[in-house]
């Protein structure tokens, strides 16, 4: 007899652990400076700490999937819990830089569990809505993003960076109460071994160009992230709290986007979605590219957010629309791809910089959009949307 879940508890669950994740992404860079601080790192230094989370998110993203299709998602759930747990702990409380090491990897490992897990369930549970919920999904990403700062520059005055970062550390395990009390869907328990399951995905090309897609889409994600404050700075000549604010527009178009992608979504085929996304990218690109203010820069970046906003929720509908029984494993292989996407683009783009100069962020943010469009072309054509 297969055990029933209700619907709604295992969709708060997911909503709850992207929120998670979305704080796990920008907890260490918020907290960059007070660790530097603690352990007298230098940038070389910090660079091989702060390269170690997106490792761990790699690793995490690669785990969950197998073990979600063979011992089901409450496993996998609990077990990103505990590790974020830990990884906030060790953050805030390390003593020895070898086990702040150990715990920045155990943080980014339960990221990428989290990340994947929720993602997977989300198409599970879903029907004929699955890029609608995945839509509704990253708003919770969003959430918990522009939350952690928020949180720390508030409380800053009153408490200690480690405090801060301590305390709100429980909150993984709160969510892991609820989560062990809530029934998810049972383990499809797949046939063969998970490794052999991966190894026959990777060998199908519409699977692989979605991970493509994804792969720049992640490294478009990363680039926007990680280089639009310093284009800002030296392109637009503004000081950092302008910069600061207007990247704080692209992650709040982004989220309205996906907000508003909840509802269209359900009316509107993704195909369409997709195209308005992509022309809203290649309009980003170029106001970024040929602007002389800082405010048609500013547009440029909204114009981004919003157009960046439908690429994982579409994809990841059409792969679990088309491999609904390994799901979890199929879910891991195109995630596993786009974070490596994230790693390399991101790497390219300080070539480039180093190299040509940092106003290149919208040249690489050009190639990208039309990247994405052949390989969207290429995905649809052999797609029912």
């Amino acid at each position: 007899m297969r055990k029933r879940f209700v619907r709604k508890a295992v969709f708060i669950s997911a909503c709850l652990g992207m929120l998670l994740f979305g704080i796990t992404l920008i907890t260490l860079g918020s907290v960059s400076q007070s660790v530097q601080e603690r352990f007298s790192l230098d940038a070389e230094s910090s660079g091989t700490l702060f390269s170690i989370l997106p490792f761990g998110i790699l690793a995490g993203s690669l785990v969950f999937g197998p073990f979600a299709d063979r011992y089901g998602y409450k496993v996998v759930f609990l077990l990103a819990t505990v590790a974020m747990f830990l990884g906030f702990e060790g953050i805030s409380n390390a003593a020895t830089l070898v086990v702040l090491k150990l715990s920045v990897f155990a943080f980014g490992f339960g990221g990428g569990c989290i990340n994947g897990a929720t993602n997977a369930v989300i198409s599970d549970i879903s029907t004929d809505e699955k890029s609608a919920n995945l839509s509704i999904l990253g708003v919770f990403f969003a959430i918990g993003a522009l939350g952690m700062p928020f949180i720390l520059a508030t409380l800053q005055d009153e408490f200690s960076i480690q405090s801060i970062v301590t305390i709100i550390g429980f909150l993984p395990l709160l969510f892991g109460v609820f989560f062990l009390l809530v029934s998810f869907p049972e383990a499809k328990q797949i046939k063969g071994t998970p490794l052999s399951t991966a190894l026959a995905l990777l060998r199908n090309p519409w699977l692989l160009v979605i991970g493509f897609f994804l792969f720049c889409q992640s490294g478009f994600e990363a680039i926007i992230n990680n280089w639009t404050t310093s284009f800002l700075m030296q392109e637009n000549h503004v000081g950092s709290t302008a910069a600061l604010y207007a990247l704080t527009l692209y992650v709040a178009a982004m989220a309205l986007m996906r907000v508003i992608m909840g509802s269209a979504l359900r009316k509107v085929t993704p195909k369409i979605i997709l195209f308005i996304s992509i022309a809203f990218l290649l309009t980003g690109s170029v106001l970024m590219k040929f602007s002389s203010t800082y405010y048609e820069s500013v547009g440029g970046l909204i114009s981004i957010g919003a157009g960046l906003a439908a690429g994982f929720p579409v994809m990841l509908a059409f792969v679990g629309n088309r491999y609904h029984d390994v799901s979890g494993t199929a879910f891991s292989v195109v995630i596993s791809i786009a974070l490596v996407g994230n790693m390399f683009i991101n790497y390219a783009m300080g070539i480039v910089a180093r190299n040509f100069g940092v106003g290149h962020l919208a040249t690489l943010s050009g190639i990208l959009t039309v990247l994405m469009l052949i390989s969207s072309i290429i995905i649809l054509k052999q797609s029912k949307s």
